[in-house]
């Protein structure tokens, strides 16, 4: 046996937070006794979008995806009893990454910890929000400030902490090419870092510490030789930026640092055994390439197209890791691609491509003017729907799904509803109940303290106008936020008062520019679908079918809405599809105003058993009961059943892969609602 000294291995993280902080604490504290080596915090999506609890656009989503962080409380529970200054954190938040850190902060001072030796991440990469996640809030100005702002809070006062993490990861999910996924997140990191050197926040000497604290974190697919290759580009892109635009000499703070989240977009519902082998070979493209190796990684759980992962799955993520770094010899070797001239050729390859690119979208006016165009959404809706298309013509193989279909029974889902993990409907109420309780405690605090100095027990009010003072004007909005954070202030508070210098943001869709990624020659099945569609409008006497596609909800993962838009829109469909983020009643009114034929919800965060039925009644109430409403997303076997029990006509999930089918199926749904025949139309 070899003795060789050994690398140290990189952070072992599973990303967890579920339903409460007291929930979530235990699974931390159970996690780290099993050898996992950091934290990474999964927010809910009412915390991800600066809503409280109780905000109508919180129904049904509180504690679904992550934690419900509603005010200092809530985070003193997260954390109690792990010592944050022996721990390394990544919290998964941008829009409200700034609350989030001054709450940890605060939290760590209360522990006795010097903020000085805090170590994690806050996500905080707001670009790709407005791209591919959905959880932005503001629009990209004041976004980008809020990140500028921490940027330089975190280099004078927590200086071992990475204030952004430039985030990838979900631009590969929303499509994007390896050449599109490092261009766009170094043109994300070429605007913050302008930002910062812009503000004047920083001192010129210090720059270098500015960039040394600047982290990436991406996305690793099964492609294992483009993967490994892409992580080799992205360091040497981002030594010569740093280098050359940003005269850093020092190459220690040119290092590029970054986290991987293996890809869940390529985790089948189909055949999940299967997922485990592709986790496998996603995780060794960033750790067995010693030049190009992942800092931290953490797996998504074998059955995350299925629903929300036990912590039996997350448990057999993290010994995957463990397996890996502690019983092989990956870590006691020099880099075993050096000098390959595949691996070379194909790495010099992207470099010149990306930094093509990257020149492209600098001579737009940069990352945030390329956003504001739909230049880059219109590129990975594209992208994305060009994927697609390969996976329904057999073209890319998936094993399970359009290869190999045949299986034995799995043991693993025999009892589909006991392999994941669900969250009871009532913890909505109780985290609802337990702010309303904050808030009249507070008050009652704030009564007692009667006229003390406003300087040392500000109150909420207090704290709320020196925010929105301070947003108006220039000065760092850190200082404020802490105010508000020791004030008892709510993170739907925080966040609203900055709405009301700020204004929302609606991110373009994409899918009007989006080409045709499907041909309709005769004798295809788009062409086919397309004379149903013509068919049955000539049927209704209408030019056009007009098909709605809604995101109900706080749910921004707006990938697979967008793919039915533009399909739909190929196939003939009128298509009113206007974005992320609407209420029940919004997606009703709309409805009705543009007289659709059918309505199509889309919900990834479990929330379709609140958010469905109050269409469903609102459509009731209206008149319009014979309407069609379609439901997909990650949706269990029994919440299928009951949602078709409730009236949706029919419910699509991950393994109904074939968008074309899915639209035709649609088409068969108007023929129902309206009492047509049946129609078949051969290709």
């Amino acid at each position: 046996m070899s003795h060789r000294p050994k690398d140290r291995p990189w952070l072992m993280r599973t990303y967890a937070g579920h339903s409460t902080a007291e929930a979530s604490n235990e699974l931390y504290r159970r996690n780290l006794a099993k050898g996992q080596t950091g934290l990474s915090v999964a927010f809910d999506l009412p915390t991800q979008t600066g809503y409280d609890p109780d905000h109508v656009l919180a129904r049904g989503e509180v504690g679904r995806v992550g934690v419900p962080v509603a005010h200092l409380g809530d985070m003193r529970r997260l954390f109690q009893d792990i010592p944050l200054e022996r721990m390394n954190t990544s919290m998964t938040i941008n829009a409200t990454a700034m609350w989030l850190l001054a709450l940890y902060q605060v939290v760590a001072e209360e522990q006795g910890a010097d903020i000085a030796l805090l170590q994690g991440t806050t996500q905080n990469d707001i670009v790709k929000e407005y791209l591919s996640r959905g959880t932005h809030v503001f629009p990209p100005g004041p976004s980008l400030r809020l990140t500028t702002d921490m940027i330089a809070y975190t280099v004078r006062h927590i200086p071992k902490w990475n204030p952004i993490n430039i985030c990838s990861y979900h631009l590969q999910e929303a499509g994007a090419t390896p050449v599109q996924e490092i261009s766009y997140a170094m043109c994300t990191a070429i605007a913050v870092l302008d930002a910062v050197r812009d503000s004047g926040q920083v001192p010129k000497e210090r720059f270098g510490e500015v960039v040394a604290r600047i982290s990436f974190f991406v996305n690793a697919g099964v492609r294992f030789i483009e993967e490994m290759c892409k992580m080799r580009a992205f360091g040497r892109i981002w030594d010569r930026i740093t280098r050359e635009r940003y005269g850093i000499e020092d190459p220690r703070q040119r290092r590029f640092r970054y986290g991987v989240q293996v890809n869940s977009l390529g985790l089948t519902e189909a055949q999940p055994e299967n997922n485990v082998q592709r986790i496998v070979l996603e995780m060794l493209a960033v750790t067995l390439s010693k030049d190009a190796r992942a800092r931290a990684v953490q797996l998504p759980a074998w059955n995350e197209a299925l629903g929300l992962p036990r912590p039996w799955d997350q448990q057999w993520s993290l010994r995957i890791q463990q397996v890996l770094a502690h019983e092989s010899d990956l870590l006691e070797y020099d880099d075993i691609f050096a000098g390959s001239h595949v691996v070379e050729a194909e790495v010099g390859s992207l470099v010149t491509r990306c930094l093509d690119e990257i020149e492209r979208i600098e001579e737009m006016g940069g990352a945030l003017a390329a956003v504001e165009s739909g230049y880059l959404k219109a590129r990975l809706v594209s992208s994305h729907a060009e994927r697609r298309a390969r996976i329904e013509a057999g073209e890319e193989k998936i094993v399970g799904v359009n290869i190999f279909e045949s299986t034995e029974p799995n043991p693993l889902t025999a009892d589909l509803d006991a392999a994941i993990m669900t969250v009871d409907g009532r913890v909505e109420a109780g985290v609802v109940e337990a702010v309303t309780r904050w808030r009249a405690e507070r008050q009652e605090s704030a009564d007692r303290q009667g006229g003390g100095d406003p300087f040392v027990f500000p109150t909420v009010r207090q704290a709320l106008e020196r925010l929105k003072d301070a947003a108006a004007g220039e000065e760092n909005l850190m200082d404020a936020t802490l105010e508000c954070v020791r004030a008892g202030v709510t993170t739907g508070e925080w966040a609203g008062a900055l709405r009301e210098v700020f204004g929302e943001f609606r991110a373009p869709t994409g899918v009007s520019s989006a080409p045709v990624a499907v041909a309709a020659a005769p004798g295809t099945p788009l062409a086919a679908v397309r004379a149903k569609t013509a068919r049955t409008a000539t049927d209704l006497g209408v030019g056009r079918l007009r098909l709605l596609v809604g995101k109900p909800g706080l749910d921004g993962h707006s990938n697979g809405a967008e793919q039915i838009a533009v399909r739909a829109r190929d196939a003939g469909f009128e298509v009113v599809y206007q974005g992320i983020r609407l209420t029940p009643e919004q997606i009703v009114s709309a409805a009705l105003a543009e007289d659709v034929h059918c309505v199509g919800l889309s919900i990834l965060s479990g929330s379709h058993g609140a958010l469905v039925p109050d269409v469903l009644e609102r459509l009731r109430a209206a008149g319009a009961a014979e309407l069609p409403v379609v439901v997909g997303g990650i949706i269990p076997g029994a919440d299928a059943e009951a949602l078709r029990a409730a009236g949706v006509a029919a419910v699509f999930t991950p393994k109904d892969f074939g968008i074309t089918e899915i639209i035709s199926r649609i088409v068969d749904e108007i023929r129902t609602a309206n009492q047509l025949d049946p129609l078949e139309v051969s290709p």
